[in-house]
C-alpha cells in the first residue's frame, strides 16, 4: 500500500529515490535551452490572449466588425482545446523538436496573418490558426518535460512552465496597450510572430528529434474530440448571451456534452485521455479536476481592469496592473513552491491551494464597494494576491501528480498532455462562467464584481474536495 504521502513514482526510477534538484540546474548550460523553448511556449499562449484583448477595440477602430467582439476570444479558446488533445499524437508522428517547430510556424503564421488582417472576418480565421498553434504549445510544454529533461527537474519544469500563464498575464495586458497607445495594433502581433520563429528555430537545435517515447497512436478519437469541442463551444457562446433561457441552456448544452465526452472518452480504444483517468480508485481525474479548478481561479482578469476603472476610477494602465493581482501571487509564489522536495509539505500545499483562492475571493468580493479609495484598493490587491497565491502552491506539486501517475510510457505522455488540456479547458469553461457572473450581478459594477469573485470562490471549494479525493486515491494505490 503506497503511503499518502508518497506521489506516484516517475517511469524511469523504478524504487530509486529521485534526487533533488535544483534551479541552477534547470538553468544550466545543458538545459537552459529545452526550458526556454518549453516556457516559451506557454508564455506566447497566455500572453496573446490578453494581447488581443487590450488591442482590439484599436483593431475595430481600424477595420471594423464590432460584432465580432466575443468571437474573436471565442475562436481562438476552441481551436486552443482542439489542439491540445492531438499533442500525444503529434509527438508520436513528428517526435519532439519537430513537434514544436511546427506548432510554433502555425502560431506565427496566425499572428503574422492577423497582423495585415484587412477586416475582422480575415482576424477571426488567423485567430484559429493562433488557436491551434497555441493549444499545441501549451500542451506540448508538460509533454515533453519527460523526455527533455531529467525526472529530478521535473517539478522545477512544470514550476517554470506553469508559472508562464501568470507572466503571460502580467505581459500581456501591457504589452498590447503600449501597442494600442502607439496606434499600431497590428505590431502586436507582428511582434509575437517574430518571437514564435525565433523559438522555433531554438527547438529544432536543442530539442530531441524523436522523444524516446513508444506512442500507442491508434485512431483518432473523433466523437471524442468532437463532443468536448462543442462543449467549449457552448459554454463561450452562453457567456455572450442574453441572461436568461439563452444562458442556461448554453450552459446546460456545454454540461451535458462534457458528459457525453466521459462516456464515449472512457469507452473507446483510442481516447482523449489516459484509460487510467476513469479507472476506479486511480487519482488522475481528482488531479485533472483540480488543476482546472486552480486554473478558474486566474481567469477572473479578464474583469478586474473593468472594475478598477468603474470602481475606483484607475486610468487604463493602473486599472491594467490592478487586473494582474492574481498573476502576481500566483507567478511568485508558484517558484518558491516548486523548489519544495519534501513530499509531507508538497501534500499540505495542494491542500493549502483552494483553500487560500477561496478565502481570497471571499475577502475580495465582501470589500467590493463604489467610489473606492487608495486605502481600500490596497485591500483588494491583497485578497487577489491571496487568491493567487493559492493557485502557485499547488499547480506545480499537482500537475507533477499527474505526470507521475503511470509507470506506462504512453500513458504517461497522456496524462502529462492532458495537464494542458484540463487548463484550457478549464479556461475556456471558466471564462464564460466568469461572464455569466458578471451579467447575474446585474448593472451595478459592485453587485456584478462581488457575484463573479463569489461565483469563483464556490468553485475553489470544489477543489478543496477534489485534491482531498486525489490524496486519498494515492493512498489506497
Amino acid at each position: 500500500m503506497t503511503s499518502e504521502t508518497d506521489l506516484p513514482s516517475a517511469p524511469d526510477t523504478g524504487d530509486v529515490p529521485v534526487p533533488a534538484a535544483g534551479w541552477r540546474e534547470l538553468f544550466s548550460a545543458r538545459h537552459i535551452a529545452a526550458a526556454l523553448v518549453l516556457a516559451g511556449g506557454v508564455a506566447l499562449y497566455a500572453m496573446n490572449t490578453f494581447v488581443t484583448s487590450a488591442v482590439l477595440p484599436s483593431a475595430i477602430d481600424d477595420i471594423g466588425g464590432g460584432q465580432y467582439y466575443a468571437w474573436v476570444t471565442t475562436a481562438y479558446l476552441v481551436a486552443s482545446v482542439l489542439a491540445s488533445m492531438l499533442v500525444t499524437r503529434f509527438l508520436g508522428a513528428l517526435g519532439a523538436a519537430r513537434a514544436y517547430l511546427s506548432a510554433f510556424l502555425v502560431f506565427a503564421l496566425g499572428s503574422f496573418g492577423a497582423a495585415f488582417a484587412p477586416s475582422m472576418e480575415v482576424l477571426l480565421a488567423t485567430r484559429v490558426l493562433q488557436g491551434l498553434g497555441g493549444g499545441l504549445l501549451a500542451g506540448l510544454g508538460y509533454a515533453v518535460i519527460r523526455t527533455a529533461l531529467p525526472v529530478r527537474l521535473w517539478t522545477r519544469a512544470a514550476g517554470l512552465i506553469s508559472a508562464m500563464w501568470g507572466v503571460g498575464t502580467l505581459i500581456g495586458p501591457a504589452l498590447g496597450g503600449l501597442f494600442a497607445q502607439l496606434q499600431f495594433w497590428r505590431g502586436a502581433f507582428g511582434l509575437i510572430g517574430v518571437v514564435a520563429l525565433l523559438l522555433g528555430l531554438l527547438s529544432v537545435r536543442r530539442l530531441p528529434a524523436h522523444d524516446g517515447e513508444n506512442h500507442a497512436l491508434g485512431r483518432v478519437p473523433v466523437w471524442s474530440l468532437l463532443l468536448l469541442v462543442l462543449a467549449a463551444a457552448a459554454f463561450s457562446l452562453s457567456s455572450i448571451a442574453p441572461v436568461g433561457p439563452a444562458t442556461a441552456a448554453g450552459l446546460g448544452a456545454g454540461t451535458l456534452l462534457v458528459a457525453g465526452f466521459v462516456a464515449v472518452d472512457r469507452r473507446t480504444g483510442s481516447s482523449v485521455l489516459p484509460h487510467i483517468t476513469y479507472r476506479r480508485g486511480n487519482p488522475l481525474k481528482w488531479f485533472y479536476l483540480t488543476i482546472g479548478v486552480l486554473s478558474a481561479g486566474g481567469m477572473l482578469e479578464i474583469f478586474l481592469p473593468r472594475f478598477g476603472q468603474e470602481l475606483a476610477g484607475m486610468g487604463p494602465l493602473l486599472a491594467g496592473l490592478f487586473g494582474a493581482a492574481i498573476s502576481v501571487g500566483w507567478s511568485g509564489t508558484q517558484i518558491l513552491s516548486a523548489s519544495v522536495d519534501d513530499e509531507r509539505v508538497v501534500r499540505r500545499m495542494m491542500r493549502l491551494g483552494p483553500v487560500l483562492i477561496a478565502a481570497g475571493l471571499v475577502l475580495f468580493a465582501v470589500l467590493q464597494q463604489p467610489g473606492a479609495g487608495p486605502g481600500l484598493v490596497w485591500a483588494w490587491a491583497g485578497a487577489l494576491v491571496l487568491a493567487g497565491t493559492g493557485i502557485g502552491l499547488a499547480f506545480p506539486h499537482v500537475s507533477v501528480g499527474a505526470m507521475r501517475s503511470t509507470d506506462d510510457p504512453a500513458e504517461g505522455a497522456k496524462a502529462a498532455a492532458g495537464v494542458s488540456t484540463a487548463q484550457l479547458i478549464a479556461n475556456s469553461i471558466s471564462s464564460a462562467l466568469v461572464g455569466v457572473l458578471v451579467a447575474v450581478g446585474g448593472p451595478a459594477a459592485e453587485g456584478s464584481s462581488a457575484t463573479m469573485a463569489a461565483g469563483i470562490a464556490v468553485l475553489a471549494g470544489v477543489g478543496v474536495v477534489t485534491i482531498s479525493l486525489g490524496l486519498r486515491g494515492l493512498r489506497r494505490g
